[in-house]
């Protein structure tokens, strides 16, 4: 950041919010190159095995390079980089690393919003350091986490969360991105259409077959078209196209959604075994209700066939968290599926649309955005 940088962020300060997003780099695979000193260096996978159809969790940067990313195919992976080192996932170290990263977030501001175990924005317009720039924040930042837990992370400052999000992922690893105040309209004139927060692959090709291809193209588009694209999510998106975004960072978001699932060794045929590993899932999710005081509106179940091809299912009713209900609730999803006419390789099930059970009692719902269910 250069002088006058800073000293136009300085000018901003007591009328804008200075955001961070900060990324830990490839966190599973860096934190297994940081123990295993054989690994630096080289191209490392942590997730399943191959041969029980495991999945990428997280990639080495060295992995990248190859093609591998998360949520591949184990197999294929190994296919694109033959002399990949395949580890596997070990979430009880990466949570306690995760909390050392977490500690030092909160010892500059309280107001942190954990995205998961690796991402979290930070509003740091206040911070227990006195610091007024942004950038110096987040400069340190990453030199303690990188002191405390030897691992490397990415930054992006901002003036909102949408801003900070895309800066952190702009010169990973090890980057830091700030996008001051004035020069907010010509960051955005260099961002293509995907950039745009919830807009995912199905989303981008439809607008691109329209002709906007570019995040800035979505102001000027007909609104007409626009809506036959996204739908209800076109002023959304209008505003981001702008730059806009007044989400608060919020410390303590509530859960959107809970879920469970299971990849199979060998494709499931038999629709009785089916029924029975999704109820399985649906109990899962029952506990971890129970454990939270809620209750969910929402069941849904997700099915993979043996060419991946993945749909989901959902049904909502009275909130509950009786098990009975919510399994009877999941199978039943299945018919609606052609699982058992064809075979299976993954199952999951999920719930959303919390209330929590005091909440109920009193006769008041808490404001829980039904919002869709995690994989």
């Amino acid at each position: 950041m250069t002088g006058s940088e800073a000293g136009r962020e300085t000018a901003q300060a007591g009328r804008l919010r200075r955001i961070i997003h900060v990324d830990m780099d490839a966190f599973y695979a860096s934190v297994e190159q940081r123990d295993r000193p054989e690994l630096r260096g080289r191209p490392v996978a942590v997730g399943g095995s191959p041969a029980s159809r495991g999945v990428v969790a997280a990639a080495s940067y060295e992995a990248r390079k190859y093609g591998v990313r998360s949520a591949m195919p184990m197999a294929r992976a190994l296919r694109l980089c033959p002399d990949l080192v395949v580890v596997r996932a070990d979430f009880t170290k990466y949570r306690s690393v995760s909390r050392e990263v977490f500690e030092i977030f909160r010892s500059v501001t309280p107001l942190v919003e954990p995205l998961s175990l690796d991402e979290a924005y930070l509003d740091v317009t206040e911070n227990a350091w006195g610091e007024l720039l942004a950038v110096r924040v987040a400069r340190r930042i990453k030199q303690e986490i990188r002191e405390r837990c030897g691992l490397t992370a990415s930054a992006g400052v901002a003036p909102n969360k949408f801003l900070a999000k895309i800066a952190s992922g702009w010169k990973k690893p090890d980057g830091l991105t700030v996008v001051a105040p004035d020069r907010v309209e010509s960051f955005l004139h260099r961002l293509p259409v995907e950039a745009l927060w919830g807009v995912g692959p199905v989303t981008a090709r439809r607008l691109r077959e329209r002709g906007i291809t570019r995040l800035i193209d979505v102001r000027t588009a007909d609104p007409a078209v626009l809506r036959d694209a996204i739908g209800g999510q076109t002023d959304w998106l209008l505003r981001l196209a702008h730059g806009q975004d007044d989400r608060p960072v919020l410390p303590n978001r509530p859960a959107r959604s809970s879920s469970a699932e299971r990849t199979f060794a060998a494709d499931i045929h038999d629709p009785d075994r089916m029924r029975e590993e999704l109820a399985g899932l649906a109990r899962e999710n029952v506990d971890w209700l129970r454990k939270k005081g809620l209750l969910a509106r929402t069941v849904t179940i997700k099915v993979r066939y043996p060419d991946f091809t993945t749909v989901t299912r959902s049904h909502t009713a009275a909130p509950t968290d009786e098990a009975g209900a919510i399994v009877a609730r999941a199978v039943a999803l299945l018919e609606r599926t052609d699982a058992g006419r064809r075979g299976v390789r993954l199952l999951g099930a999920g719930v959303r649309g919390f209330m929590s059970r005091d909440a109920l009692s009193e006769g008041g719902w808490l404001p829980f955005d039904d919002g869709p269910a995690t994989g």
